[in-house]
């Protein structure tokens, strides 16, 4: 098999060749076994085939080298060279030595894929590429996968993460077991395609809705390839923001162990890890394991995260449901007194048009508890000459508790005249209510849970010639539940309110707790959940050269694959309306999917540097096309095009262009939520003489919903000028217009007539009187309003289907300058996203709305800027993260949010010893939000409550201080 890799390698998030430099310590061995040492230490992209480095021998190599500095001193003595070729280093013969014509097929002739293409070796014409080496990743100090991806700037924080349930946005609410996604360009975690290896791992959520990137371990991670541009024509579903694929460290060899401990003001985490692997002429294994624990951030220790903002300059939104609670009775509200325990409480301590208020985040928590364990190992080896088995496995155990807001247990308690503790402010001698907070008595309402998923592949790589088949199969499976504990049991409630013993009736008229704590215990109730995402792919592919181009040979590759996916929800256990635990049904969820997909891509390589053309140094086109046919809704094609020009060695301009899609979710179809629904109301027309119009509403999801489909594009280039060595400059402008969004305009209602305009395409009028009384006598009318089917003259179809559509475009940039510095070497740079526009539209006829720089949506501008030095022994990393101002339109005056700047901060220490238990040892520090700046001020009215701060664009976690210890064995 050949010997190759590809890694890219660059200060987060650049998309250049690393200039880091790493201690190497080689023997004089075969070439191919010291290349593949390079990539394994460095994590750069190298890319040589087996035959140009059979019989060659490498020299040792002992000291401190960037992987290019390396690769010269191994080579030093034969006939090969270093070509640059995008983010690669290619090794090719010499021109000199061999003939021009066999080059460029050469060194095209490897294993290995990088994202954005499916032709092996070869970067994605047309494409930027982000990549997070492995060096990144050390550097930045973060210690979850998730935290890494959330800094770059082409991420959003909106949809399911750890603080954003609440928001409700983006299939937030659907993350019940506190995951991570990611979410590029703010199109929502559905719209970003997550790979481990190039496979789909496993869906979390409910019905499967994000990759839970909480399970990957980062002791595992060679590299993290970013492609944030329309990828269907490769992928299939989700590609539509674009790509984020995670490389396993597969070719690891050796032993590896790690600690780390960070400290925060509210919390503290720990993580362990080790890896292990090795490698035979034939074969390798590698085995990780990775333990990461974390304590819950309480909101206390976090004061903007508090409905009472008065301190901040903002209002008081705490809620009435308090303790001591409040009296309503005869319609009026009557303060319970503090400082007082009920039994004393009469009538003339009760004060009419009073009541009593309290936070609801009293006792809750701004981050859960989170333990996970994962294990990672992958297999190859080879079976025969041109054979190869290879596998690989990644299973990962999460726990997590948090303790929430007050929410289900806030409603009004009856209190019967049988009460020991019943007070009468009003002398109707009638059952009075109660708004009481259970938090002192219960504790505050909980969610603890697990999720378990694994993903496993299998299969066979033949290679014939210089073609390359593949075939192998993936099982994937993500198992969650959960418990929602310390909730009130309202059937019991009821029955210790109507006891008439002072000694073990329910007390709602105290300041505290003021029941007997068996009767408590007695009230406690939860309800458990449960579900399971289960997967199952086959995929069949090859690759090779068709015909000899000027340029080198053209490449084409195709592929076949299955998919099989389905969500089914468990019985859920309720303990909160019975007096005794019942059995609810489970949600019911539509039948599994089945898609098959076909897909092609070719590259014509038109132009390399051995031609010697003016102005034409190395020009690349390629062209790709992927049909899919869904078992649920149907067909669908997609192309890409791709265009890479070197006009000179020092610059690339490139572009693309594509569709992409994103198939409808398990929960978009529902079949609970498909089941037709109409009604009549009376709507404020200003069309109308009256003023009012009757319209039939019809509810539910059409029964044709399709794919939201996606337009993309994009140009730029790279720049690396000969007179400033060092120095890289890139620039992509971006397009995106994303269009048949599934959404459901119900929320709406009450201005349809009001903003005909908008939705004119879901108006009917005048409506057909034979339909709208078809509609009156099916089974589906629900008759709220005494309202006849002659008054009605609209149909209105606010049923879930593909009715918005957005259009987002920008740049993303990165400034890059490395060079030397006294033994070892610095990086500067600064990286960014820059939007222009993201305008959206709820319909095909309604006005577009540019939806950048609001609370819940993007924001213009985010960069990161950084700078770093590695040196034989001592290395340092500094980073600033920047998200820009926007404003606030939650409440009845729009307010600005202010910018948010936040540094990052690492050293690290390589000891000298070459021998004994210390040998191989590396001691780092870190500090994430090193001056523990907190997120910037707003009101953030979330609909049933109200914080001060952000959790879409900002993080609670303040500064976490980490030292890490690192041992190579």
């Amino acid at each position: 098999m050949g010997v190759s890799a590809v890694a890219l390698c660059m200060a987060m998030p650049a998309c250049a060749q690393s200039s880091e430099q790493q201690h190497y310590n080689l023997p004089a061995q075969d070439l191919s076994r010291s290349v593949r040492a390079v990539v394994d230490q460095s994590g750069a992209t190298i890319v040589a085939p087996a035959d140009l480095l059979a019989g060659l021998r490498a020299p040792a190599l002992r000291g401190e080298f960037t992987p290019e500095q390396a690769l010269v001193r191994l080579i030093s003595g034969t006939s090969l060279r270093i070509e640059h070729v995008g983010n690669a280093l290619v090794l090719q013969r010499d021109p000199a030595d061999v003939g021009q014509d066999t080059a460029a097929s050469n060194a095209a002739d490897n294993e290995i894929l990088v994202t954005g293409t499916r032709i092996r070796g070869r970067a994605p014409a047309g494409a930027a590429v982000t990549t997070i080496d492995r060096s990144d990743i050390e550097q930045s100090g973060y210690a979850t996968t998730q935290e890494i991806l959330q800094a770059l700037p082409q991420n959003f924080g909106g949809g399911p993460n750890e603080t954003t349930i609440e928001t409700n946005r983006g299939n937030a609410s659907l993350n019940q077991n506190y995951g991570s996604g990611v979410n590029l360009r703010g199109l929502g975690t559905g719209s970003t395609l997550v790979l481990l290896n190039g496979e789909r791992p496993p869906m979390a959520g409910f019905a499967g809705v994000f990759t839970d990137l909480s399970m990957i371990p980062t002791i595992a991670i060679q590299r993290i390839e970013v492609l944030p541009d329309g990828a269907s024509a490769l992928y299939g579903s989700d590609a539509v923001a674009g790509v984020v694929n995670i490389i396993p460290r597969s070719q690891f060899e050796g032993i590896e162990t790690t600690a780390r401990y960070g400290l925060a003001d509210g919390f503290d985490e720990i993580q362990a890890g080790a890896i292990g692997g090795k490698r035979w002429d034939t074969g390798s294994i590698v085995l990780a394991y990775d333990y990461y624990r974390r304590s819950r951030l309480a909101v206390a220790d976090r004061p903007y995260i508090s409905e009472d903002l008065r301190r901040f300059g903002g209002g008081d939104y705490r809620a009435n449901y308090a303790n001591p609670g409040t009296i309503v009775a005869g319609g009026q509200t009557f303060a319970i007194p503090a400082g007082q325990d009920g039994s004393n409480l009469s009538a003339s301590d009760l004060v009419a048009g009073t009541q009593n208020v309290q936070d609801q985040w009293l006792g809750a928590d701004a981050l859960p508890f989170q333990e996970r364990h994962a294990l990672f190992a992958a297999a190859r080896q080879e079976l025969m000459p041109g054979v190869e088995f290879y596998a690989q496995a990644l299973f990962g155990s999460r726990r997590f508790d948090r303790h929430l807001r007050a929410s289900s247990n806030n409603a009004l308690r009856t209190v019967p005249i049988t009460n020991p503790f019943y007070v009468d402010p009003v002398g109707t001698n009638l059952p009075i209510q109660v708004r009481y907070n259970f938090v002192e008595d219960l504790g505050p309402e909980s969610l603890r849970g697990k999720s378990e998923a694994l993903g496993a592949s299998s299969g066979l790589r033949l290679d014939v010639g210089q073609w390359s088949f593949d075939a192998h199969a993936t099982y994937g499976t993500q198992r969650e539940n959960s418990v929602f504990y310390n909730r009130v049991n309202t059937a019991r409630l009821a029955a210790a309110l109507a006891d008439t013993d002072p000694a073990t009736a329910y007390n709602l008229l105290g300041d505290g707790a003021n029941t007997d704590p068996a009767t408590i215990e007695s009230i406690r109730g939860s309800t458990s959940d449960s579900g399971r995402y289960t997967m199952l792919s086959g995929l069949a592919r090859a690759d090779g050269p068709l015909f000899q181009l000027p340029g080198g040979d053209a490449r084409l590759a195709l592929g076949g694959e299955y998919r099989y996916e389905r969500f089914r929800d468990r019985p859920a256990i309720s303990d909160t309306t019975t007096l005794t635990p019942v059995e609810l049904a489970p949600t019911p969820m539509p039948d599994p999917r089945r898609v098959t997909a076909g897909y092609a891509e070719l590259l014509l390589p038109l132009a390399a540097p051995e031609l010697g053309l003016a102005g034409l140094h190395r020009l690349d086109l390629s062209a790709a096309v992927r049909y899919e046919h869904y078992s649920d809704f149907g067909d669908t094609t997609n192309p890409k095009l791709g265009l890479s020009w070197q006009p000179f060695e020092s610059l690339t301009l490139r572009g693309t262009w594509g569709t992409s899609f994103r198939a409808p979710t398990f929960n978009d179809l529902r079949p609970d939520l498909a089941t037709p629904l109409q009604f009549a109301i009376g709507l404020t027309d200003p069309a109308s003489d009256t003023g009012l119009t009757y319209a039939l509403i019809l509810r539910g999801t059409v029964p044709d919903l399709g794919p939201e489909r996606a337009t993309s594009w994009t140009a730029g280039f790279d720049l690396e000028p000969d007179f400033m060595p060092g120095l890289t400059a890139r620039l992509t402008y971006f397009d995106i217009d994303y269009r048949d969004r599934i959404a459901s305009p119900a929320s709406e209602t009450l201005n349809f007539l009001i903003n005909r305009a908008t939705y004119a395409s879901i108006i009917d009028a005048p409506a057909d009187p034979a339909i709208v009384a078809a509609y009156f006598s099916g089974p589906g009318y629900v008759a709220l309003y005494p309202i006849t089917a002659s008054q009605v003259t609209t149909i209105i179809d606010s049923r879930t289907q593909n009715l918005a559509s957005q259009h987002l475009n920008g740049f993303d940039f990165d400034l890059a300058y490395q060079g030397k510095f006294y033994d070892g070497a610095f990086e500067v740079g600064v990286g960014g996203s820059w939007l222009i526009g993201f305008r959206q539209a709820l319909t095909d006829d309604a006005p577009e709305v540019d939806i950048l720089d609001t609370l819940g949506n993007p924001v213009d501008l985010r960069l990161r800027g950084r700078a770093s030095y590695s040196g034989p022994q001592f290395g340092a990393s500094l980073f600033v993260n920047y998200v820009d101002g926007y404003e606030n339109r939650t409440g009845a005056e729009p307010q600005q949010v202010d910018a948010w700047v936040t540094v990052d901060a690492r050293i690290s220490y390589r000891l000298a010893a070459e021998k004994g238990p210390l040998a191989g040892t590396a001691i780092a520090l870190s500090a994430s939000n090193l001056f523990d700046n907190d997120p910037p001020f707003t009101v953030n009215n979330l609909g049933l409550t109200t914080i001060g701060y952000d959790p879409e664009n900002a993080s609670p976690q303040g500064r976490v201080v980490a030292l890490q210890v690192t041992k190579s064995w």
